[in-house]
């Protein structure tokens, strides 16, 4: 049976290194130190290697710089207070996903789930978006504070070994999002709604960009289908059963790509 638990043990008697076995370190600019290639953490990600890693002195971990490269940082010095690594940057990041995915505004405990497992996935634009079966309370959610938000994505980003900070644009105003700024967003793709009532199955290996919309719980109701069909959007299904967005969002992405 395989245990990343005891392979990564067995790395770290044998010497190797397990910079392969974990996620990614997620460096910013004002991570440096008098702009050489060494940097210092602390707080949150220091808690994290220490914890998660349990790195030592030496060590090699997986890092990347936001929106830039990935390399290894070499720990040179490690405390209770904070962490010195020396980096080395070379390699580019995963390619990413070919889709906008507009979402209807879930519920914030869903949304923050979603935002990590889409971001993990590639996608680089999501567009939050309301509808009518959208709670008004929701607008109201910590959750889409700048620094919350970009917290979901970072998170989603370590988690895949990505470093390229998707966009995330809030938009409360359904029908004026869909007549004047939804056309140029989706221009040139291939633009699909997720809908239970749909005829049509969502399509398999598209071959080009997608602008995916999700509704909420229950769906869009059919003004807001018939406003999107206005739109250029197809509706399709991803079969008989019904499913909850969180399953549904990573469902229609897997199937797409």
């Amino acid at each position: 049976m395989y245990c990343p638990l005891l392979v990564r043990a067995h790395s770290r008697q044998t010497g190797a290194s397990g910079a392969e076995l974990m996620n990614l370190i997620l460096l910013f600019k004002e991570d440096f130190v008098d702009g050489t290639s060494r940097v210092r953490l602390e707080g949150r990600r220091l808690k994290h290697v220490l914890e998660v890693h349990r790195a030592r002195v030496g060590d090699e971990l997986c890092v990347g710089l936001a929106d830039d490269l990935i390399g290894t940082g070499r720990v040179i010095l490690l405390d209770r207070g904070s962490l010195e690594m020396e980096v080395r940057l070379e390699q580019k990041p995963p390619d990413p996903l070919p889709a906008t995915l507009i979402l209807a505004l879930p519920r914030p405990k869903v949304l923050r789930r979603v935002l990590r497992s889409v971001t993990a996935m590639g996608v680089k634009r999501i567009v939050l978006l309301n509808a009518y079966r959208v709670e008004r309370s929701y607008w109201s959610s910590p959750v889409l504070g700048p620094g919350s938000l970009r917290q979901e994505l970072i998170t989603g980003l370590e988690q895949s070994r990505d470093t390229m900070m998707p966009e995330v644009l809030v938009q409360p105003l359904f029908k004026l999002f869909v007549e004047d700024e939804l056309p140029r967003l989706s221009k040139d793709t291939l633009t699909l709604v997720a809908h239970p009532g749909a005829s049509s199955p969502c399509p398999r290996g598209a071959q080009g960009p997608v602008t995916l919309a999700v509704g909420p719980e229950g769906g869009f109701i059919p003004y807001e289908i018939e406003k999107l069909e206005s739109a250029g959007f197809s509706p399709v299904h991803c079969g008989e059963r019904i499913l909850n967005v969180e399953a549904a969002v990573p469902a229609l992405l897997a199937r797409l790509w």
